[in-house]
């Protein structure tokens, strides 16, 4: 194999065109459904158009581009650190999720139907999902095999959480707390994994993404409707700044990945 690969750039950047270009064209031409009003709790106000809330939506290419910074590391094998470089096709398979967050976001965001809501919260799953599905395959030193049962485990019961209805205090709908409770969950497993002695973990990466997500959350708080700092008209939306932070987090925890290294005389079990 080649020093650099270009098919994971090539794949990400795919997914990415016809991603948004899918929902672009669902929105404009109203096949996501009508708008029943689905994010509206956030502050920005619906606009006329074919774009209801435009900054609320736009901001989501954030994820677009950190999803295809992604899949141009994820093409230097050398670069991939201890896991993703046994198994290079899960870092790719996590820039294809991270870009596809973006368009998910904007189905929401553009059209506030509810199919569009379901696209939002399936593909935050995809990444919490795939969070908790990594660090658990380490944690218990198992395969792939392990992974893919994990992941969609994970993204099932997380839309079966969200399908379900409800709201609960902060977080608002029950599906943002199943969310959270993944990412919390493999979080947890990420700090057991810092302090085994089989693989050395870059702390300043993962700590970084932690720290950028705490600070989107702390801003996603106040982007709400009634909040004393929310301004409706404005084009400044708490909310498109949250997008962006948790798109910075992504890739931060990619970096993590991406770091991971084995120590002197240690090769771990599961990566044989």
């Amino acid at each position: 194999m080649s020093e650099r690969d270009l098919r994971p750039v090539v794949l990400g950047g795919l997914t990415a065109v016809a991603s948004v270009a899918g929902v672009v064209a669902a929105s404009r031409w109203g096949w996501l459904g009508p708008d029943v009003g689905r994010g509206d709790g956030f502050c920005e106000a619906a606009r006329p158009g074919w774009v209801r809330q435009p900054a609320n939506t736009w901001s989501n290419l954030g994820f677009v581009v950190a999803g295809v910074l992604v899949s141009a590391h994820a093409g230097h094998r050398v670069r991939l650190g201890l896991t993703f470089g046994r198994h290079p096709g899960l870092a790719v398979a996590f820039g294809v999720l991270v870009v596809l967050l973006g368009p998910g976001s904007m189905a929401m965001h553009a059209t506030q139907s509810n199919l569009g809501g379901h696209l939002d919260l399936l593909s935050m799953f995809l990444v919490s999902g795939f969070a908790l599905a990594h660090a658990l395959m380490r944690f218990v030193r198992r395969g792939p095999g392990l992974f893919v049962v994990v992941f969609v485990a994970a993204v099932l019961a997380g839309m079966a959480v969200h399908l379900r209805g409800g709201d609960v205090p902060v977080l608002g709908h029950v599906g943002n707390a199943a969310f959270a409770v993944e990412l919390w969950v493999a979080i947890g497993l990420e700090v057991v994994l810092s302090r085994r002695a089989e693989a050395r973990q870059d702390r300043g990466w993962a700590l970084a993404s932690v720290l950028t997500l705490g600070v989107a959350f702390a801003i996603w708080t106040t982007g709400m409707r009634g909040h004393a700092w929310c301004r409706p008209d404005s084009l400044l939306q708490q909310h498109a700044a949250w997008h962006l932070l948790c798109a910075a987090a992504a890739y931060l925890l990619f970096r993590h990945y991406a770091a991971e290294r084995p120590r002197e005389g240690e090769h771990p079990a599961y990566l044989a």
